[in-house]
């Protein structure tokens, strides 16, 4: 028999403090939606595959399996941020180091060998550090903590149910749009260092870069046990959860499992494709598409040339970022059907407003900064970018900040009092 979550709550018997997970009773599987969600992906995929080619269809099975992945583990970015800056509460962090070493040491056979499953050379994500990298990590570090939610979990929350991510997803599709209208000037007008991959730019080679990355994720783990140490933090309100195959598909997953799966489907993502999996350059198309249907041409914009250009004209089923986040959001819709906690809600106009302001930031941000949390931190690290590690520390700056202008929309932070947060 399952237990209810309260028998494992903090300072009971059985308390596991690391544990992102409990056994719970479950709610009901939501078994209209899920019908909905299977046939919507069915047909969807059929459409893409018929649209463009098989390579596609494939790339929209890899959206789907990690849109299932976020959301089951609730897989944050921007809660990990907000509980480390705010009380000390280290769990997520070292899910995303260990996320960032499986990815590494994958990235490092697949970059270094060019091993591909459809014949596509592989290439990482490697960007300049400029100002542009700078100040847009720095704004999108605070739209994340205002629109409770970064790239990934805008997709995922929109797909699960919820009400505010669909405002923050609208704002972060316009804040992209003028971040590709102001590209120019930020890649020409500001000063930026030249691409540097820690593997290809300073002579280490891929096995001595995936040495000295790993070597780094072992000093990040080992602060953030130390910083866990000193603070002794809430940890997180661990996700209900059942016993056997059930939990697959209708239960929480520990968030290092999920960390381990997002490696495994990142580098998946670079062997069918020849890059990284991206989501914000999607917002950016999409936006575009829309005002060229308003009579706007946006093809003269800078962003818009090359392959970016190319896009505007083509369907948007022949993009291989937006049908992964198509995938994203279906993925996630069916996972949380079969939680039976698809329940989208009101909201208030303090969580309306930061939403807006939140996703804007993260659209402009996005594009100055060569991508998002998954694009630039996740790919980029994955892809021994410097400019990688550089997102990190200004997107971690922009959510110290963001913890003082949260409170100004309503929204709250986590407090040292507090048995989980």
């Amino acid at each position: 028999m399952s237990q209810p979550a309260a028998a494992n709550m903090p300072n009971q018997p059985g308390w596991d403090n690391k544990s992102t997970t409990v056994v719970a009773e479950l709610k009901p599987v939501q078994k209209p939606l899920v019908l909905i969600g299977v046939l919507a992906s069915i047909i969807l995929y059929i459409s893409i595959v018929a649209a463009a080619n098989w390579t596609q269809g494939t790339l929209f099975i890899i959206g789907l399996a990690l849109g299932a992945t976020l959301l089951h583990a609730r897989f944050g970015f921007t809660s990990a941020f907000r509980r480390l800056v705010s009380v000390g509460n280290v769990q997520g962090l070292q899910a995303h180091m260990l996320m960032l070493a499986v990815a590494t040491t994958l990235f490092a056979i697949i970059l270094g060998t060019g091993f591909s499953f459809t014949g596509a050379e592989p290439k990482g994500y490697v960007s300049p550090v400029g100002v542009g990298v700078l100040f847009g990590a720095f704004i999108f570090g605070i739209g994340m903590q205002l629109g409770n939610g970064c790239a990934s979990g805008t997709l995922y929350s929109v797909g699960g149910g919820s009400s505010s991510m669909i405002l923050t997803l609208i704002s972060f599709i316009a804040g992209s749009l003028l971040g590709a209208y102001h590209f120019t000037f930020w890649m020409e007008e500001t000063p930026a260092l030249p691409p540097l991959s820690l593997a290809e730019s300073t002579g280490l080679g891929y096995f001595g870069a995936w040495a000295v990355q790993l070597g780094l994720f072992a000093l990040i783990y080992w602060i953030t046990v130390q910083i866990a140490k000193k603070k002794n933090p809430p940890m997180m309100k661990p996700l209900p959860t059942t016993n056997g195959w059930k939990k697959v598909f209708r239960g929480a997953w520990p968030l290092f499992a999920a960390a381990i799966v997002l490696a495994l489907l990142n580098a998946l993502t670079l062997t069918v494709r020849g890059t990284p999996w991206g989501i914000t350059s999607a917002f950016a198309l999409w936006g575009g598409k829309a005002m060229m249907a308003m009579g706007v041409d946006v093809s003269t914009w800078g962003y818009f040339s090359g392959a970016n250009g190319a896009a505007l004209t083509n369907t948007v089923l022949a993009d291989s970022t937006s049908v992964m986040n198509f995938g994203i959001m279906l993925g996630a819709f069916v996972s949380a059907a079969a939680q039976g906690t698809f329940k989208p809600g009101k909201i208030n106009p303090g969580v309306a407003g930061a939403a807006i302001v939140g996703g804007l930031m993260m659209g402009y941000g996005a594009r100055l900064a060569f991508g998002c949390n998954i694009g630039a931190y996740f790919g980029g690290i994955a892809s021994f970018s410097l400019h990688g590690w550089v997102w990190a520390v200004m997107a971690m700056l922009g959510t110290f900040l963001a913890l003082f202008i949260r409170p100004l929309f309503g929204l709250k932070n986590p407090k040292p009092n507090d048995s989980v947060c």
